[in-house]
């Protein structure tokens, strides 16, 4: 997904129709800038999928050129809006840092040409198909963000790949950001056909992406806007006349960029359109075997409900989660040094498909050698767990102080943003006699009252060193109305490791404005019976499996990392604050 940076910096771009819109210089997805765009053992045509609807929807193949055109295959296939000809993000391109040629060669899109030379798909026997949601590239219709459209449209995707004369009507799905999102969609319908699904870095619940509790992320306002503009873009000189004339997106429907910008302006998480977003409901028992990935500190797509969509889900699953932002599971610093930090992930993956898709027996297809879930924790180590939270995660609930904190929006979460000010409620453990491992989904309920409505509450969750530096482990934010307000709701999930004696923190506070738009009421807001809960490993965990520190943990400890005063820490110290238990030896672990 596109857009999450803009708290940090914006720009204007004009898009293709005169149309100015505030992109953000998020991390941007990898695009090859390769000149040939047909992946070495690849024959690439074209094909449009009729809906109901009398959506057309395009879509390039690519099959195995040593084949003969009749030999069936299983097919990957992969269904967003960045696969225009031209360029996945159009003339915003050089913000997000991606190409964009509209004079460039006649040819397929290349978002997915390491996946496809990196995986050798074709040597493997497979197809490859790339299909442009609706109003995308040169697909007709109306963008729907993931709505009932785009949902009609991954069904019949899926539906018309597994019934063509060269499929063996087995199909995976690929995808990373938003056309991961189209995975965990395929998840949730399980059209015919589709038998497994790799995503990397989604979204779970589309409202999540631009709201918290009714907080907005500054991307709520520039993204569907940023959307539009790709869904205006044209595609290449070498394109057809009709390619390029589907592609111009309000050409043809020109209500759809109004709509698509005003309905997601909804703050109301139970609103009718959200709710047909919601993939963690529309998804819950679903058997479709799902490979993901998923970053504990990612600013992009975040792990807000990452793992409620994971563990509802009754089919065959298999993770990465670790500490990283924006990535895709091969992705590598300019020094060739993997993003993740985890080698083997085209390996890994192709196991899947070939199992999963490709029906091969696991004396060919060894998933069950692979860890069902590869964890890297805030060490940088990494080790393999059946489920996360893990099955031996224990809550520990912790009162907090009461008081009162300005609803301000002057303080940050983290240094990355600017200095943070640390004004709020803070509660502060003694430092721990011993080490412990966080590892679960912190969840907070307190009583809170403000004098109007609108105001302003975030909790944030901190690693305080010896020496007072605190770095974020968990936050999460909620709009309060006028009033007493019992307030109740998850923070983000993360596995990390503290330190003897360090202490943990909260906070209780009005922003963490280099997160959240926050619009501060400048009311004063108390806070009365409060409480959260941590989850903490009862077994050590001492057995680690392949894997480096990814490229952002590293950046992370020290950028985010800021002081908080000693006599601050010595105020807040509570007594009532639970240590956790001794961690145990518990069998081979």
């Amino acid at each position: 997904m596109l857009g999450q940076g803009v708290a940090r910096s914006t720009a204007i771009a004009a898009i293709a129709a005169g149309v100015s819109i505030l992109v953000a210089a998020a991390q941007a997805d990898v695009q090859s800038t390769q000149t040939t765009k047909i992946p070495p053992g690849a024959k690439w045509s074209q094909a449009y999928i009729k809906e109901k609807d009398g959506t057309m929807l395009h879509a390039d193949i690519e099959r195995p050129a040593q084949l003969p055109a009749s030999a069936r295959t299983p097919v990957i296939l992969s269904i967003g809006p960045y696969f225009n000809h031209s360029g996945q993000v159009g003339p915003a391109a050089p913000v997000e840092g991606v190409p964009f040629d509209p004079t460039a060669a006649k040819g397929p899109s290349t978002r997915f040409y390491d996946f496809v030379t990196g995986a050798h798909l074709m040597q493997r026997g497979y197809t490859y198909v790339m299909v442009d949601l609706r109003g995308f590239g040169g697909s007709t219709g109306c963008l729907d963000w993931a709505g009932p459209g785009e949902q009609a449209d991954v069904k019949a995707a899926v539906e018309w790949a597994a019934r063509q004369p060269w499929s063996t009507g087995r199909v995976g799905m690929y995808g990373k950001s938003y056309d991961a999102v189209t995975g965990l969609i395929g998840v949730a319908l399980h059209p015919r056909g589709l038998r497994a699904v790799v995503a990397q870095e989604p979204v779970y619940d589309l409202y999540r992406y631009l709201y918290m509790n009714r907080v907005r992320f500054a991307n709520s306002l520039a993204t569907p806007a940023l959307y539009d503009g790709i869904a205006a873009t044209p595609g290449t000189t070498g394109d057809t006349l009709a390619y390029n004339f589907s592609s111009i997106n309000d050409t043809q429907k020109p209500g759809c960029p109004a709509q698509n910008y005003s309905a997601q302006q909804d703050p109301n998480h139970s609103s009718p359109y959200w709710r047909e977003r919601d993939l963690i409901r529309k998804a819950r028992g679903a058997r479709t075997p799902l490979f993901m990935t998923q970053g504990f500190i990612e600013d992009n797509t975040k792990p807000d409900g990452a793992f409620n969509f994971f563990n509802e889900l009754v089919g065959p699953r298999r993770a990465w989660f670790g500490m990283w932002d924006h990535v895709r599971g091969n992705e590598r610093t300019t020094t060739g040094r993997l993003k993740m930090g985890r080698r083997g992930w085209f390996d890994e993956v192709m196991r899947w498909y070939d199992r999963y898709v490709a029906g091969k027996p696991l004396r060919k297809a060894a998933v069950n050698h692979d860890p069902p879930i590869a964890v890297e924790s805030s060490n940088g180590k990494w080790r393999s767990e059946k489920a996360w939270p893990p099955a031996d995660s224990r809550g520990l609930s912790i009162p907090l102080r009461s008081g009162s904190y300005v609803d301000d929006g002057q303080n940050e979460g983290t240094s990355e943003g600017g200095p943070p000010n640390g004004e709020g409620i803070w509660t502060f453990s003694r430092p721990l006699p011993r080490g412990a491992h966080f590892a679960g989904v912190p969840h907070v309920a307190l009583d809170a009252s403000a004098g109007a409505p609108d105001g302003n509450l975030v909790v944030d969750v901190y690693d305080i060193g010896p020496k007072g530096g605190a770095v974020l482990i968990s936050r999460g934010a909620y709009l309060l109305d006028a009033g007493t307000n019992h307030v109740r709701y998850d923070l983000y999930g993360d596995d990390w490791i503290l330190h003897k004696r360090h202490r943990i923190g909260v906070l209780v506070t009005s922003s963490n404005a280099e997160w959240w738009a926050h619009v501060p009421t400048g009311q004063s807001i108390s806070i009365g019976k409060a409480r959260i809960t941590l989850e903490f490993l009862r077994c050590g965990r001492r057995r680690t499996i392949q894997g480096q520190k990814s490229v952002k943990l590293q950046s992370y400890l020290g950028d985010a990392r800021f002081p908080v005063d000693p006599a601050t820490i010595a105020a807040a110290t509570s007594r009532k604050f639970p240590i956790p238990k001794r961690e145990r030896r518990c069998g081979n672990r």
